[in-house]
C-alpha cells in the first residue's frame, strides 16, 4: 500500500502509539473502534498506520490507499477493501448482495441503492470479523473516490459492538476531511523540539552549523519527513556556513512544496529511462507491477531501469509498486511536462485490459490525449453510463466533464457540456455545473438546448439556496419552453411552483405562487395526444387551480394527482424531481397515510441514486413526517443524515432543522437561540417557507410552555403568508389555541373559518379531528365535550400521534376546569404518557402540572437514567425483535450489524429483567420512558 513501506520514524509518538494500541484492544474484546489520523503531509500518519498493522497480531487486515489520479473512479477504493472477502458476497442478504455486486462491477444489474451498498460492506466486514478480529486501514483518505469515502464514513458510524477496528489517515489541508468529520479524530502534531533535533541528527553525515540545525528544526515545525529529507537537499557549503546560506526558507513555498521539490531534485539526477519508469508508476494508481512493466516495455524502458530509483530510496518494485511516500508520487507526476504525462497515460491505457477494466483504460486514454479526440470522448461517455448504472453519480459526472473537454465538434461539445452540467448538478456540485453551463452557452446550441441550459441554471440556483432569486428564473425558462417542448415547459412550471413555495413572500418580483399560477392557466398548451396525463401534469393543474381559484376548486384535482403518484409507474427522474412536492400536498390536505408512504419512497429513491441535491429535501420532509408521527428517534437520525449531506455538498438547504427538534423537546434556552438564529438566516437568504416554519415552531413551543400571548404573536406572523402549501394548515390550530387561552378568541375567527374549509373539503380524519379540537376551544361548554371526543376518535385513526396527545391534553384541561377531576385524570394520563413517549418535554410537563392539579402524584421527568429505562435505539431494536424480526433483519432496517443488534438486545434483557425474545411483548408495554441514545 502506498506510503506504508519506507516511512518516517515513530520517534516522539508515544501517545499516538498508545491510542492505536487501545484501538486494537477494544477490537480484540469485541468493541468496535474507529479513528481518523489527521495531519500535514509527512507528519508521520503512514508510520502510525504501519505501526498498527505490525501490532495487529491475530487480526485479519484489509487496506486501501487513495490515489489522486483515481479519485474519479467510483468504488475504486472500496474494491480494495472488499477484495479479500469477495467470496463471501453470495452469503449476503439478497438486496445487499445485488447492490454491492453492481457497485463493484461483479455483475450487471439496476443502479444500486447506495445505502444497501454501504450496509453490504458493513455486513461483509462484521461477518468476517466473527471468525477473527478485523483491522481496516485506509491511507490518504483525502483522495478516495467519493462513493468509497461516503461508504466508509457510513460504515465507521455504524460500527458499535463488532471486533472491527477502522483506522484512516487523512491530510487536514484537504476539503475531503468533511466526509469523515463526524468520526473520532486524533490530530498528529509535529515532533517536540528535542525529538526533532534527535531525528535530524540521525540523517546528518557530518558537522552542521548549530544555527542551521536550529533553523531546520524551526522551519520544518517538527515534521518528520521534512527533517529526514531536507538535509539531503542542502549542499556542503550550506551545511557549513550558517542560516544565510540555507534555502530552507523559500518565500511563499509551503513545506509540502519544499518536500516535493527535494524529491524532484533527487529524481532529476537519475537516468532518463528511470525517470520515465517513475512517471509511469506515479500515473498507475493500483501499484500493479504487471501493468507497469507492460507499459514500460511498450516505451522501450529496460527492466534494469528500476535499480537506481530503488537505490535512491524513492520506490520499491516487487509484486506491487510502493513509493517511499505519497509525496514522492505526487512530486514525480506534477513535475513532468504535459507531453511526458500524456505519453505515460497513453502507454498505461494500452497496457490496461479493455474487457476487465474498461473505465480505468478510458480514463488513462483521456489523460493521455493532448488534442481533441472524438473517439476518446465517446469512450468516456460509455464509462459515464456504466458509472451511473453502478450508482457512481460523481464519477459519471467526471467522465462527462472530461468528454466535453476532448470533443472537437463545437455543437457536440456544447451538448455534452449541458449533459455534464446536469450530472454535476445531481451529484451536488453546483459551482462546477455552472462553469459547464458557461461552456454549453458558448454553443452553438439550438433553441431547445438553449432553453434547457437556462432551465438548468435556474435549477442549480434553486438547489443551492432555495431563496428569492430562483422563482422568476424558472418562470422565465418555463415560458420560453412553451413553444419548444410543452412537456418540459409544464415540468418547468412545476419547478417554478416549488421554488415559489420555498421563497414564499420573500420571492423576487415576478416569482410569487400567484405569478406562476396565472402563467400556467394562461399558457397555450399543445393538444394532448390522447394518453392519460402524467402525475406531474395533474399536480401542476391542481396547484394552479388551488392558488388561482381556491381550495374547493383545487383540492379534488390535487387528490387525483396524489392518487396518480401512488398508482402510476413513474421514471426515477420524475420521482426524484416531483415526489417532495407531492409529499407537501399530501401533508397540506391531511392525507397522513399517503404522506408517510410518499416521504418514505422519496428518501429511499434519493439514497439509491446518490442524488445529493435532492436527498436533503427528502430527508427534511421525512423528518417532519416522523416527528408528527411521534417517532422522535427516527426523526433524530434523519436530522443527522440531512446535516451530514448538507455539509458535504455545501448546499444551503434551509436552516439547521435542529430548531424544530429542540422546540419539540422543550429545551427553552437552546430553542430560543436556535429560533432566533434561524429567523435571521432565512430572511437573509430569502426563504419565506422556512421563515413561516420558524414562526410556526415558535408558536408550538410557546403553547407548550403555556406562554399563550407569545404563541399568538408568532402564529399571527406565520399566518400572514397566504398559499403556503402545508404549513398554513398547521399554523391555524396553533393560532386558535393561543388566542383562546390568552383571552382573545376574536383573533381566531378567520383561522377557524379557513381550517373548517380545509376539513370540509378534504374530509380526512386528520383535518376533521384537528378542526373539531380547535372548534371546541372556541365554543361554549355545552358542545365542547362532543367536539373533543369526536377529535380524539378521528385522530386515533391517523398516524399523527402528536395531534392525538395534544387533544387528550386540551380535553383533560377542559374537564378539570369543569370540576370533573376523575374524568380529567384519564385524559391527562394519556396525554402525559404520549408526550413522554415521543419526547415532547414541554407538553409532558404541562400535562404533569395539570395532573398534579387534579390531586394525582406524578413523577417529574429528570435527566437521570433509571436502570429500567431504554435508550432510543434499544427501544427501537426491542420493538422490532418483539415483532419477530431476526438480528440480521433488524440490522438491515437500522443500518447496523447483526452483532450490534445482539449487543443491544443483551442490554435490553438486563434492563427489563427478562431472558428471551418471547418475553419482550409483555415486557415492553410497561417501559414507558426512553432516553436519548
Amino acid at each position: 500500500m502506498s506510503g506504508l513501506e519506507a516511512v518516517p520514524t515513530l520517534r516522539g509518538r508515544r501517545s499516538e502509539c498508545q491510542a492505536l494500541d487501545q484501538l486494537l484492544v477494544e477490537a480484540r474484546t469485541g468493541r468496535s473502534a474507529v479513528l481518523v489520523l489527521g495531519g500535514q503531509p509527512g507528519i508521520g500518519k503512514s508510520a502510525l498506520l504501519s505501526y498498527a498493522l505490525a501490532r495487529a497480531i491475530g487480526f485479519q487486515t484489509t487496506h486501501a490507499a487513495g490515489v489522486e489520479s483515481e479519485a474519479e473512479l467510483a468504488f475504486a477504493a472500496l474494491h480494495q477493501i472488499c477484495a479479500p472477502f469477495l467470496d463471501n458476497v453470495e452469503r449476503l442478504p439478497d438486496p445487499q448482495r445485488d447492490a454491492l455486486g453492481a457497485a463493484l462491477g461483479l455483475h450487471r444489474g439496476p443502479t444500486p441503492d447506495r445505502f444497501h451498498v454501504a450496509l453490504a460492506v458493513l455486513t461483509l466486514l462484521t461477518d468476517a470479523a466473527e471468525q477473527q478480529p478485523m483491522l481496516v486501514v485506509v491511507d490518504d483518505a483525502q483522495w478516495l473516490d467519493q462513493a468509497s469515502a461516503d461508504t466508509l464514513a457510513f460504515v465507521g458510524r455504524r460500527l458499535h459492538a463488532d471486533p472491527v477496528a477502522m483506522l484512516l489517515a487523512i491530510r487536514t489541508d484537504h476539503d475531503a476531511t468533511t466526509v469523515f468529520a463526524h468520526l473520532p479524530q486524533l490530530s498528529v502534531p509535529g515532533l517536540g523540539h528535542g525529538d526533532a533535533l534527535a531525528l535530524l541528527d540521525t540523517v546528518l553525515t557530518g558537522p552542521l552549523d548549530d544555527r542551521v540545525r536550529q533553523r531546520i528544526v524551526a522551519e520544518t515545525r517538527g515534521n518528520p519527513l521534512a527533517l529526514l529529507e531536507l538535509p539531503n537537499t542542502l549542499t556542503a557549503a550550506e551545511l557549513s556556513f550558517g542560516p544565510t546560506a540555507t534555502p530552507v526558507a523559500v518565500p511563499g513555498a509551503s513545506l509540502t512544496t519544499r518536500l516535493e521539490d527535494g524529491f524532484v531534485r533527487r529524481a532529476a539526477a537519475l537516468p532518463d529511462p528511470t525517470r520515465q519508469l517513475l512517471l509511469l508508476a506515479s500515473a498507475e494508481p493500483l501499484g500493479d507491477a504487471t501493468v507497469l512493466w507492460r507499459a514500460a516495455a511498450a516505451l522501450g524502458i529496460p527492466p534494469d531501469a528500476a535499480g537506481s530509483a530503488q537505490e535512491a530510496g524513492l520506490i520499491h518494485i516487487g509484486a506491487q509498486v510502493h513509493f517511499r511516500h505519497p509525496l514522492v508520487r505526487s512530486a514525480i507526476y506534477r513535475c513532468a511536462t504535459p507531453a511526458e504525462r500524456h505519453t505515460a497515460h497513453h502507454a498505461l491505457a494500452d497496457a490496461t485490459d479493455p474487457t476487465t477494466d474498461p473505465d480505468r483504460r478510458a480514463w488513462h486514454r483521456a489523460q493521455g490525449t493532448a488534442d481533441l479526440d472524438e473517439d476518446v470522448a465517446a469512450e468516456l461517455e460509455q464509462s459515464a453510463t456504466r458509472a451511473h448504472t453502478r450508482g457512481g453519480l460523481a464519477a459519471s459526472a467526471a467522465f462527462l466533464q472530461r468528454a466535453t473537454e476532448l470533443t472537437p465538434d463545437p455543437a457536440r461539445r456544447a451538448r455534452r457540456a449541458l449533459h455534464a452540467a446536469q450530472a454535476k448538478h445531481h451529484a451536488g456540485s453546483p459551482e462546477v455545473a455552472l462553469s459547464l453551463l458557461a461552456v454549453a452557452d458558448a454553443g452553438p446550441l439550438d433553441d431547445l438546448d438553449n432553453a434547457r441550459s437556462a432551465l438548468l441554471r435556474a435549477q442549480v440556483m434553486f438547489a443551492s439556496t432555495h431563496g428569492r432569486d430562483a422563482p422568476p428564473m424558472l418562470l422565465t425558462a418555463a415560458k420560453r419552453l412553451e413553444r419548444l417542448d410543452s412537456t418540459l415547459a409544464r415540468q418547468t412550471y412545476l419547478d417554478a411552483f416549488a421554488a415559489a413555495l420555498f421563497a414564499g413572500r420573500l420571492a423576487a418580483p415576478g416569482g410569487s405562487v400567484q405569478d406562476v399560477a396565472a402563467a400556467v392557466l394562461a399558457a397555450d398548451w399543445q393538444p394532448a395526444d390522447g394518453t392519460p396525463p402524467a402525475a406531474s401534469e395533474l399536480l401542476l393543474d391542481g396547484l394552479a387551480v388551488l392558488i388561482a381559484q381556491g381550495l374547493t376548486a383545487g383540492a379534488p384535482l390535487l387528490r387525483t394527482a396524489l392518487e396518480a403518484f401512488l398508482a402510476q409507474s413513474l421514471s426515477e427522474q420524475d420521482e426524484l424531481r416531483w415526489l417532495w412536492l407531492a409529499c407537501r400536498v399530501a401533508r397540506s390536505l391531511g392525507y397522513d397515510q399517503w404522506w408517510d408512504e410518499l416521504t418514505d419512497r422519496q428518501v429511499h429513491l434519493a439514497r439509491r441514486y446518490g442524488a445529493l441535491s435532492v436527498l436533503p429535501i427528502a430527508l427534511t420532509e421525512r423528518f417532519t413526517a416522523q416527528l408528527f408521527a411521534g417517532d422522535i428517534d427516527s426523526a433524530s437520525a434523519l436530522l443527522a443524515e440531512a446535516d451530514a449531506v448538507i455539509k458535504v455538498t455545501g448546499n444551503q438547504l434551509g436552516p439547521h432543522i435542529a430548531f424544530l427538534l429542540a422546540a419539540w423537546r422543550g429545551n427553552e434556552a437552546d430553542t430560543l437561540a436556535l429560533i432566533e438564529s434561524s429567523r435571521q438566516d432565512v430572511t437573509t437568504r430569502g426563504e419565506g417557507l422556512w421563515l413561516v416554519a420558524t414562526e410556526w415552531t415558535s408558536a408550538v413551543f410557546f403553547n407548550g410552555l403555556g406562554r399563550y400571548q407569545d404563541a399568538l404573536v408568532a402564529a399571527e406572523r406565520a399566518a400572514q403568508q397566504p398559499h403556503e402549501l402545508g404549513l398554513s394548515t398547521w399554523v391555524w390550530p396553533e393560532l386558535i389555541e393561543a388566542a383562546a387561552r390568552s383571552g382573545h378568541p376574536d383573533r381566531a375567527t378567520t383561522a377557524m373559518q379557513q381550517l373548517t374549509e380545509v376539513a370540509a373539503t378534504t374530509g380526512t380524519d386528520w383535518t376533521l379531528g384537528v378542526a373539531a379540537r380547535s372548534r371546541a376551544l372556541l365554543t361554549d361548554d355545552q358542545h365542547a365535550e362532543a367536539l373533543y371526543r369526536d377529535a380524539i376518535d378521528r385522530l386515533s385513526r391517523t398516524r399523527i400521534r402528536v395531534a392525538q396527545a395534544r387533544t387528550h391534553l386540551l380535553y383533560g384541561e377542559w374537564l378539570r376546569r369543569q370540576g370533573r377531576r376523575v374524568d380529567a385524570r384519564e385524559q391527562l394520563r394519556a396525554a402525559h404518557e404520549g408526550f413522554t413517549r415521543i419526547g415532547m418535554g414541554a407538553y409532558a410537563e404541562r400535562a404533569r402540572r395539570e395532573l398534579v392539579a387534579t390531586g394525582e402524584t406524578v413523577r417529574k421527568r429528570s435527566g437521570d437514567i433509571d436502570e429500567d429505562q431504554l435508550t432510543s435505539q434499544e427501544a427501537q431494536i426491542a420493538q422490532l425483535a418483539a415483532q419477530g424480526h431476526t438480528n440480521p433483519e433488524i440490522g438491515a432496517l437500522l443500518f447496523i450489524s447483526a452483532r450490534t443488534v445482539e449487543w443491544h438486545l443483551r442490554k435490553v434483557f438486563t434492563k427489563l429483567g427478562i431472558t428471551s425474545r418471547r418475553q419482550l411483548r409483555t415486557a415492553l408495554p410497561d417501559t414507558l420512558h426512553t432516553v436519548s441514545s
